[in-house]
């Protein structure tokens, strides 16, 4: 785990940092449809499971801009951005209607990443144990597919106060609507590091990765 120290003076969202982070501490959420057609196609294609290649671009969107990378040590209060931020994907147990944390690496190999984390999720259907171990996994980001429902909303709540930075992210069954195959997605961002701008930004930086995913195979990472 690597990171940098952020100057909170010359941080480029310093005022808004210092306001979200002291006089009004809040989170947003914004949810919105992603076209997710030919990656669906993909997956059938190559017997590939949708929602691990889905979080692949997921994590490789999030992964490309500072801003989604970024982190709190409530210990000394300094603000940090990580070097490379990875997934926390789940396993949803039909005997006890119970969920298990799975950790996985991210790893910008597609092939790499897409092996460990199914080795993940198989490891994890042996428990049922909850296993939450964020003090251990400082830099993972919480990545949730919620497979029984094409939703058209969804808000998570934190406890007033808690600066919690990494991104919160959900997405449910897709459906189609107009010829295309589209899924709802959520994006739970703290306000002391991210506005709208940087909320919509994670939906279109993750079309980018899609279109260049499908278009020949895993492309170079998109520009925020």
């Amino acid at each position: 785990m690597n990171y940098r120290i952020i100057d909170k003076e010359s941080y480029y969202r310093s005022g808004v940092f210092r306001h979200f982070s002291e006089d009004c501490k809040c989170s947003l959420s914004m949810t919105a449809r992603v076209d997710v057609t030919e990656l669906a196609a993909f997956s059938r294609a190559t017997g590939t499971k949708f929602h691990l290649d889905f979080l692949y671009l997921l994590a490789k969107a999030l992964n490309s801009r500072e801003d989604y990378r970024m982190g709190y040590l409530w210990q000394t209060g300094e603000l940090i951005c990580y070097d490379v931020i990875h997934p926390t994907q789940y396993v949803f147990h039909e005997d006890t209607e119970t969920c298990t944390p799975v950790y996985s690496t991210y790893c910008e190999d597609y092939e790499r990443f897409y092996a460990d984390a199914l080795r993940d999720l198989e490891a994890a259907k042996q428990t049922r144990e909850y296993l939450l171990d964020e003090a251990g996994h400082p830099n993972w980001f919480d990545a949730s597919y919620i497979p029984w429902l094409s939703y058209d909303a969804l808000h998570l709540e934190l406890p007033d106060g808690y600066l919690y930075f990494a991104p919160i992210v959900n997405w449910g069954r897709y459906r189609e609507e107009n010829g295309r195959l589209v899924l709802p997605l959520t994006v739970r961002l703290n306000h002391a590091v991210a506005d709208g701008y940087l909320a919509a930004r994670v939906f279109r930086l993750l079309e980018e990765e899609i279109r260049a995913f499908v278009g020949g195979g895993p492309g170079k990472s998109a520009e925020g």
